[in-house]
């Protein structure tokens, strides 16, 4: 006996999750945009490495770095920048896999993974409340990266925009903690008895 269909406004406001699915596949190109601009970053810093001045002078342009003097060869403060704008890019491109991933399991379908070898291993328990708290953890990671490079970069900034770096990651900080409280209260972990 088969179930019978439900009504066709409840079939078409189900179906219109399958909207998001353009909003993915956005953040699928945003993310092939940041490989690129990874992989420009390195082979400058790579050919910066080996002594080119253009591509020193790029990565200087890029990381926003002043000096009163020129700047004629790879220092440890211009590599560390760098280094550390490449490791920002990776968080974001992790923070736009989990959105990606996450979300198009947790609200538009299920992907069906179960017996993939590279299924990761956070999607097993994934919801809506998971994917928050995650994505909250993200942003403060990144944040931390940008508040690094500003203050390894400090001499090049005005004492506001320190001040409210530091405070708006903070806030970030105050929010992360808010949301998994919040998961926690409405979530209490089982009981061990």
């Amino acid at each position: 006996m088969s179930q019978p269909k439900p009504p066709a406004l409840p079939r078409l406001i189900f179906a219109s999750r399958w909207l998001q699915l353009p909003l993915y596949l956005g953040l699928i190109a945003a993310q092939a945009v940041y490989v690129w601009h990874f992989w420009i970053e390195l082979i400058h810093l790579l050919e910066a490495a080996f002594g080119s001045p253009h591509a020193l002078q790029a990565l200087i342009d890029g990381i926003g770095h002043k000096s009163d003097a020129p700047i004629s060869k790879l220092n440890e403060t211009i590599i560390m920048l760098v280094v550390l704008a490449l490791i920002d890019v990776v968080m974001i491109s992790n923070l736009l896999i989990m959105v990606i991933v996450g979300g198009y399991e947790t609200f538009v379908s299920r992907m069906h993974l179960e017996n993939h070898p590279d299924q990761p291993e956070w999607l097993n328990h994934v919801n809506a409340s998971v994917l928050k708290v995650k994505l909250a953890t993200a942003i403060i990671g990144i944040s931390s990266i940008h508040l690094l490079k500003t203050f390894i970069n400090a001499a090049n900034y005005d004492e506001k925009v320190l001040i409210w770096q530091t405070v708006i990651h903070v806030t970030f900080l105050l929010s992360a903690l808010a949301i998994a409280y919040t998961d926690r209260l409405l979530h209490p972990p089982a009981s061990d008895h």
